[in-house]
Parts: C-alpha cells; sequence; structure tokens
C-alpha cells in the first residue's frame, strides 16, 4: 500500500516563540476506502434544499428548505414566497415510499418557520430541536429569520402524516429573539445545547449591498439547556461566547469529532464570510465543552460550504475522518492540479479531512467524484443500523465487509455550470430530486493529499507580559500577507492592522497608543486569508 506523506505546520511554542514548520505524519494518510454512489428515486420527491430533517425507523421528516436551485441575484426575485416549502414531506428510504402533507393546519408561527430555509437544527433522540430560519413572512409583511424556537415529536410527526392525523399536538414552540439565526449549527454536548455561528437576516436579498436587508452575524456560539421532556419548552443557562473573528461563520459544516484524548465535541470546517475578505474561511475550530480553538498553521482548502458529508472514528488507530461530498468551494482539483477559484464553484469533489492520535490534521482529495455539480444543501441521512458511535459517528472499526451502505444522500442543489450565480444564470440550477446511496468500500489507499501555498513561518512575540511595546518579529521563508486581530478577555475585536508582503521584519504593538487597558489579550494572525496563528499576551 502506497501511504502518502501529509505536509502539517504544527504550532510549537517556545517560550515567546511561535513556529511553524512543515512536517510529515502517516497517520491520517491511511485510507483504504472508496465512495461509491448508487443513484435511486422516490415517486413524488421532487427535489429540496437547504432543509431541516429527522430520521425515525428509516423514515426521514424533511422540513423547510427550497423546491428551486440557487436564489437569483436579483432582490425582487431571491427567495420568492410562492417557493417556500409549504409541506412536510416524510421519506421511507426502506421501500422508497413518499408523503407529503401542509402546514395549513398549523398555528401562523408555527408554518412561517417551518417553511423557512437554513434553519438550525438537531435531532436529539425523538425530538427534532430547530431554530430560526429564513423566509418571506406575510405577517412581518417582509423577508425575515424567524425569532422561533420549535420542539418535535418526530414519532408523532411522522406517524400524523402517513396516516392523515391531527398535527399540532406534536409541536412545541416558543418566540425569543436568542433564537433569529439562519445559517449556524445546532449541535450538543452533554446537557448543553449549541448554536453555532450563523447571521441574522432581515430584509430582501442584495448582492451588491444595497440597503434591502440588515444583517448581524452572531459573531460566536450560543450554549443553553431545554427544560425536561414533558414540561413546557423552556430555555435554561443561556450563555453567549464571542469571537468576532474565528466563528464569524455561516453555511459551514459542523462535523461531530471525537479528539485524540477520547472527548467529544465538533469540528467546525470552514463556511464564509471572512471579516475583511469576501472569501471562505480555510481554517477549521475546535470546539469541545472547555471551549473552542481554532487549528493553527492548518489550511483546509476544500469543500467550503454546506454539503452532503458524514464522519467515521478509528478506535484502533484513534483516527477521526470527515468525508465531503460535493457543494461549493474556492479550491478544487482539475487533472490534478489545485484550482483556486475566488468565485468559488460548485464542485464535484469528494475530499477528506482527518485527524491522528497525535493531534495532527491531514486533507486529501479522493480519486472519486460527485456525478455532476452536485451536493451543496444536501444532507446525507445516516444508515441507521451501521454501527456508529454519538451523533451518528461511524465505528469505522466495526466495519469487517468489503463494503457497508453509510446512508443516502437527500436533495441538494444541481448545476449545470461552475458558476451559475456570478455568471447571472441561477435558472440553470434546481432542487436535486435524485437520491443516492453511499457505499463505503474497502480498496487501495489512494487519496492525494492537498498541497497548498504554505511556507515556513516563524514569528517572534515578546515580551509577554508586557506594560507598553509588544513586538513582532516575522522570519518567513516567502513573503505573505498579514492581518493582525487583536481580541480581548471576551472575544471583542479591539484593534485591527495590515502588513502587506511581509518576509522579514519587526513590527511593534504601542498597548498604550492602542488604549489596550490590563488583562487577556489574544492575537490573531491571518496569513494570506489562508492560516492562522494565535497568541495569548498579557498588558500589564
Amino acid at each position: 500500500m502506497n501511504y502518502l506523506n501529509i505536509k502539517i505546520i504544527p504550532l510549537i511554542i517556545l517560550g515567546s516563540y511561535l513556529i511553524f514548520t512543515q512536517k510529515s505524519y502517516a497517520q491520517t494518510s491511511n485510507f483504504p476506502f472508496e465512495v461509491v454512489l448508487k443513484a435511486d428515486s422516490i415517486p413524488g420527491f421532487t427535489g429540496l434544499h437547504s432543509f431541516a430533517y429527522g430520521q425515525r425507523d428509516g423514515k426521514v421528516l424533511l422540513i423547510g428548505g427550497r423546491p428551486e436551485g440557487i436564489h437569483a441575484r436579483q432582490p425582487f426575485n431571491a427567495f420568492p414566497a410562492s417557493l417556500n416549502n409549504q409541506i412536510l414531506q416524510v421519506l421511507d428510504l426502506q421501500t422508497n415510499q413518499y408523503w407529503s402533507r401542509s402546514l395549513a393546519e398549523l398555528s401562523v408561527s408555527l408554518q412561517e418557520q417551518l417553511q423557512s430555509t437554513n434553519m438550525n437544527f438537531y435531532q436529539d433522540g425523538n425530538f427534532l430541536i430547530l431554530a430560526g430560519g429564513y423566509a418571506y413572512s406575510a405577517t412581518a409583511n417582509d423577508h425575515i429569520t424567524f425569532p422561533y424556537l420549535t420542539r418535535i415529536d418526530l414519532d408523532g410527526v411522522i406517524n400524523a402524516v402517513i396516516n392523515n392525523q391531527a398535527l399540532s399536538t406534536f409541536f412545541e414552540q416558543i418566540q425569543d429573539e436568542r433564537f433569529a439565526v439562519t445559517g449556524g449549527n445546532l449541535a450538543k454536548i452533554g446537557a448543553q445545547y449549541y448554536l453555532v455561528g450563523g447571521h441574522r437576516f432581515d430584509g430582501r436579498y442584495n448582492p451588491m449591498n444595497n440597503p434591502t436587508f440588515v444583517q448581524t452575524y452572531v459573531d460566536g456560539l450560543k450554549k443553553f439547556e431545554l427544560s425536561a421532556v414533558g414540561q413546557l419548552l423552556a430555555v435554561q443557562n443561556y450563555q453567549l461566547i464571542t469571537d468576532q473573528v474565528n466563528l464569524h461563520r455561516r453555511d459551514y459544516n459542523l462535523m461531530p469529532h471525537i479528539y485524540p484524548n477520547g472527548e467529544f465535541g465538533y469540528l467546525l470546517s470552514s463556511g464564509v464570510f471572512q471579516l475583511n475578505a469576501d472569501l471562505p474561511f480555510l481554517y477549521p475550530v475546535e470546539i469541545k465543552s472547555s471551549g473552542h480553538m481554532p487549528v493553527n498553521g492548518f489550511s483546509q482548502y476544500l469543500s467550503n460550504y454546506h454539503s452532503s458529508k458524514f464522519s467515521l472514528y478509528d478506535s484502533a488507530t484513534q483516527t477521526m475522518h470527515h468525508l465531503f461530498l460535493g457543494g461549493i468551494s474556492q479550491y478544487y482539483y482539475q487533472n490534478g492540479t489545485l484550482i483556486n477559484d475566488p468565485n468559488v464553484p460548485f464542485v464535484k469533489t469528494m475530499s477528506r479531512l482527518a485527524q491522528g492520535s497525535d493531534g495532527s490534521y491531514g486533507e486529501f482529495v479522493l480519486s472519486n467524484e460527485m456525478p455532476g455539480l452536485l451536493g451543496s444543501g444536501a444532507e446525507l441521512v445516516v444508515n441507521e443500523n451501521a454501527p456508529h458511535y454519538l451523533n451518528e459517528i461511524i465505528d469505522l472499526s466495526a466495519i469487517t465487509a468489503d463494503s457497508i451502505l453509510v446512508g443516502h444522500i437527500i436533495g441538494g442543489i444541481k448545476s449545470g455550470s461552475l458558476n451559475p450565480f456570478t455568471q447571472n444564470n441561477t435558472n440553470a440550477t434546481d432542487a436535486n430530486a435524485v437520491i443516492y446511496e453511499v457505499w463505503l468500500k474497502r480498496a487501495p489507499n489512494n487519496g492525494l493529499e492537498v498541497h497548498g501555498p504554505e511556507g515556513t513561518l516563524n514569528v517572534e512575540v515578546y515580551p509577554n507580559p508586557s506594560a507598553s511595546d509588544v513586538n513582532l518579529n516575522f522570519n518567513f521563508d516567502q513573503k505573505h500577507n498579514i492581518e493582525l486581530f487583536v481580541l480581548d478577555a471576551n472575544g471583542k475585536l479591539v484593534h485591527e492592522v495590515y502588513f502587506e508582503k511581509v518576509k522579514k521584519a519587526k513590527k511593534v504593538i504601542d498597548t498604550k497608543a492602542l488604549g489596550l487597558k490590563p488583562g487577556a489579550y489574544t492575537l490573531q494572525f491571518i496569513i494570506d486569508d489562508q492560516q492562522t496563528l494565535t497568541k495569548q499576551i498579557s498588558v500589564l
């Protein structure tokens, strides 16, 4: 077997130095499997994207989303109310049966939220938790992000849709402006729910940023608990954790993750848009119960937007694997060459992001591709019968067969060209009605490691702590553009500065001139809009 080396740039802190060097690891390169898709269809299902879902016993409930392609560029034609998804849909993935039911019998507030797009959702046993979502609201006479948190009894709703029974008793909803979020992700660690990233978007979409909308990023994550099952829905122990640089994200993939020490958490993968660049983030963020941390010195080039995906953990090697199938990405491979397209096109890419037992990360592009420009806004519903850990992480060590059904890709956007949005050709896109079985099959280890333009990075930060000046010594082997963000202990951005074409140079931060009060601060370096480096300093 031909093991590929992975170019990694790990963080080493030696006194007041940040040193990033290239080192090769074989750990994350070992993945002797390929992903194979088998097309299928369910009569009655006509396609959907950017929806919420929950599953029980092979039946999948689809809520919200859009039955059209990517949204139009023109404000008057973007997210039309006539194409809101105003039905509940149930798919039986085993028998290929389909049922649907109008939302009309539910309360107005439920109807409006449940026909929205990009809701934040999480399945907690038999309950599906929904927060926010964006769509036209007849009540507000405008497009809004809905300020609702809703809990759904999945068994009850699925059976009611199939048997044409009353629906209303299976929904609980509260109004709370804190949950007016769209394009983030809802997750859970222990007893706490995590609403990560996203934004509030009220008004009509406008690509020219004309004043037809108001947009506010969460710039953080919201932790909370819900009241016990059977009680009235109530939010408890709410906490907002701010990070205006690293969590300024939406439309990303949030991956369930088992860390090398066995701790369960999540990995925030890519997403858009950077604080000072209209580009995707090219580094992930680790999220644990103890806090969150950007992955220093590592670039994730592929699979930038929300897409179909699944996760696997190999307990034998203590390696975590995340596979992304299709979607939208700034980078993709063409004939073995990494292409950088700042228009961020639809891609056929299948990629893998892995973390080894030593904590190192690696990224690979798989040899197989999607059968078309598919996967954006799609969901991969994991096979309930496949061996898995918490939150549907596939147990790779338990797979002994030559092939296994991982799950099904449902919906998403299909496109006939790489850049239909920038070319103002959104009519050439549509919601995908084809359902794909996703099989994992044993095969030679043929993934290609992703090579980016990084060089060796050496940053010296001193003195620390400091009562006045903080010195930054840059020692790079090639020129880089550096954005430096200074964040206070609460994650609030207090200062930013741009250094252009830096190779070997000394820069000075005057803490008194910047008005930095005594306390702890984070220096966040963004290198060429790709990598991040962080350093904690204390101001006396």
